[in-house]
């Protein structure tokens, strides 16, 4: 698994020059999908073009789910799988050109082996996982502090609180205090880091797969609030915690 996780990360940066090019040369287009808020460009189509014809290059034998459509049909997630999204924080992306991330995962049999989450703006690509330990570029990363919610700034979707769901805000009236960034990437990186005690939201595979992967690897908490466990095949309401503020969590929403 060396040599993929070698080959992945340069894979990663390479997407990340490529998307530094379209950007310098004002070389993309805007669409909206299912909102005036839900945009797409052509940016995360030629990534994810770029990026899906790269893994079926370098294991054939793999499944790839990513969200723009340039991959498979996939219903069982048996065997090697890569789950892409080309880029996260799309709105962040067009509005602020910061704040938005390329996501790779690589999972066996529907489990996480390695993540990559590249923070394109900043130069930075975390990646690993549960067997390989978590690192920032070349620097590994601690396992972050075990915190409890008083402690812990939380990043909890905006239109999961809006919606009123049930114990949601009572969990953000117990936190420190509430922020919000725009792509699951860059707040999972949070927790990773250690500056979020939780990232909690409505994710779909390509959103959660490689922060997953980091997550676990530095011993943190993902756990769905609304099914029995995470489904790397579908979208879950999902939290990305200390193992202390999942506990708390657990006992507000539940």
């Amino acid at each position: 698994m060396a040599n993929l996780d070698q080959e992945l990360q340069a894979l990663m940066w390479e997407t990340r020059q490529r998307t530094l090019d379209q950007m310098a040369a004002a070389d993309f287009r805007v669409a909206t999908k299912s909102s005036f808020n839900d945009l797409v460009t052509t940016v995360d189509k030629n990534n994810e073009r770029y990026l899906t014809s790269k893994l079926r290059a370098l294991q054939p034998a793999a499944q790839i789910i990513s969200e723009e459509g340039f991959g498979d049909a996939v219903t069982d997630p048996a065997g090697p799988l890569f789950i892409v999204d080309p880029i996260d924080g799309t709105l962040n992306f067009v509005k602020q050109r910061d704040d938005f991330a390329i996501m790779l995962a690589y999972y066996v049999d529907g489990q996480p082996k390695l993540g990559y989450i590249m923070d394109v703006m900043a130069g930075k690509l975390y990646h690993g996982g549960p067997e390989v330990g978590v690192w920032c570029n070349d620097d590994r990363l601690p396992e972050p502090a075990n915190r409890n919610l008083r402690d812990s700034l939380v990043d909890v979707s905006a239109s999961l609180l809006g919606a009123g769901y049930p114990g949601l805000r009572e969990v953000v009236a117990q936190a420190s205090s509430l922020r919000l960034y725009g792509s699951a990437g860059i707040e999972i990186v949070r927790v990773l880091k250690g500056q979020l005690g939780l990232y909690l939201s409505n994710l779909m595979p390509w959103d959660l797969a490689a922060g997953r992967a980091l997550a676990e690897g530095l011993g943190l908490a993902v756990k769905s609030i609304d099914a029995p466990q995470v489904d790397v095949l579908s979208s879950n309401l999902v939290l990305v915690a200390t193992k202390q503020v999942a506990a708390e969590v657990a006992a507000l929403v539940n």
